[in-house]
């Protein structure tokens, strides 16, 4: 999915809002995911997945940590997340359906902490951004 000039626009800018709370946000829709979609506790048994465990702590700092180096980088995606997507494909074998839900959860979490940031061009915009970055993160599993 290619980005408009508009699209990288808004997500750097709505990302820019996002601040320090990158692992926090990264945190909660980590946690939302695997409240709302109970079959993603099966790709991950060795989580402990209680509300504010260290392990959701820490993946949710590395959520952020990922995306940040995506909207550092709108113009080469692939070369960017080209090392996440080998550890995901080859490593940690992540269901690449998880990433698709992920996306949704960040987007519902984004949306309940900047409701009047989330206008619905951003939404457009960062749906289509987290679309290319799970799609770059997947790109190695076939």
């Amino acid at each position: 999915m290619v980005l408009s000039g508009e699209d990288k626009s808004n997500v750097k800018n709505f990302w820019g809002k996002i601040g320090d709370h990158g692992g926090e946000y990264g945190s909660e829709a980590l946690e939302r995911m695997f409240v709302s979609f109970a079959t993603t506790k099966t790709y991950f048994p060795h989580y402990d997945m209680s509300h504010g465990s260290a392990q959701i702590k820490a993946h949710g700092q590395k959520i952020a940590q990922a995306l940040t180096t995506a909207v550092d980088h709108l113009d080469d995606l692939p070369g960017a997340l080209s090392d996440l997507s080998d550890l995901h494909a080859h490593k940690l074998r992540v269901d690449p359906v998880n990433f698709k839900l992920l996306s949704h959860c960040l987007q519902v979490t984004m949306a309940n902490h900047h409701p009047a940031d989330f206008t619905p061009a951003v939404h457009a915009s960062m749906d289509k951004f987290l679309a290319s970055v799970s799609t770059v993160l997947t790109s190695k599993y076939r």
